[in-house]
């Protein structure tokens, strides 16, 4: 019997200024795996996380995470999420940043290195985070989601200014997350990041246009490259929406 998807969204409309940014729009999100949201800058991939994790007002529609409803007090210590900007103190070292979160948390004080060295900062574990890169902070704010081990873990461009190694390894991370039961939801404008998803949702001017495999995605459109398998899948939507 399949598991309960982590995430169900339904019917989601979206207003901002009086505009719709979210055209009611309906996904669900498989448990335990990585699934990635790939879309252009600006076409409401950070609108639709922050609806999932609870702190975006919306006009209508449901959004159910892990089966509550988006923002429940539950759902606190259940969602990791890592927004664009590192949310972490800058005159802190990283080691004092994450001693203080999991005080916060209430986790366990070795969970402090074991997430150190998940996001790869050993070296740096010392270092105050003002002195960083932004790649470098936006590690330190994914190891501060990490810290209590939650079952879903939402990313919002996790991977921005990241060089190719570190990428990589990072994917590897996400990959060794969901093999261990978590579930990620992961945005990226960057196409060649498709292939290390699981379930993929294609995202434009806020609709999804899709919810496939990268598989399915290259089975459905006949295209081997999932850049052009997503072009093929805007263009079929353009048509459609002009009929």
């Amino acid at each position: 019997m399949a598991a309960e998807p982590a995430i169900v969204v339904r019917d989601l409309l979206v207003r901002r200024g009086g505009v719709d940014v979210l055209h009611r729009i309906s996904l669900e999100v498989p448990a335990a795996t990585v699934t990635g949201l790939l879309g252009p800058s600006g076409c409401g991939k950070s609108t639709l996380m922050r609806s999932i994790v609870g702190v975006q007002v919306v006009a209508s529609g449901t959004v159910t995470v892990l089966g509550e409803p988006a923002g429940s007090r539950s759902l606190r210590a259940r969602v990791g999420y890592v927004t664009q900007a590192p949310s972490v103190y800058g005159d802190l070292s990283v080691r004092e940043n994450l001693r203080y979160f999991a005080t916060v948390l209430g986790t366990a004080p070795e969970r402090v290195d074991a997430v150190i060295e998940t996001v790869g900062m050993n070296a740096f574990a010392g270092r105050v985070v003002g002195s960083l890169s932004g790649g470098q902070r936006a590690r330190v704010s994914l190891a501060t989601a990490l810290l209590n081990e939650p079952p879903l873990l939402v990313l919002d461009e996790p991977t921005v200014g990241l060089d190719p190694l570190l990428r990589r390894d990072l994917w590897g991370t996400f990959a060794a997350l969901a093999a261990a039961g978590t579930t990620l939801l992961v945005s990226s404008h960057v196409m060649d990041e498709a292939d290390r998803c699981n379930h993929l949702l294609l995202m434009r001017d806020g609709h999804i246009l899709a919810a496939e495999t990268p598989r399915g995605l290259r089975a459905q459109t006949g295209e081997d490259d999932l850049g052009e398998a997503f072009v093929r899948t805007i263009e079929r939507w353009e048509t459609e929406a002009a009929r």
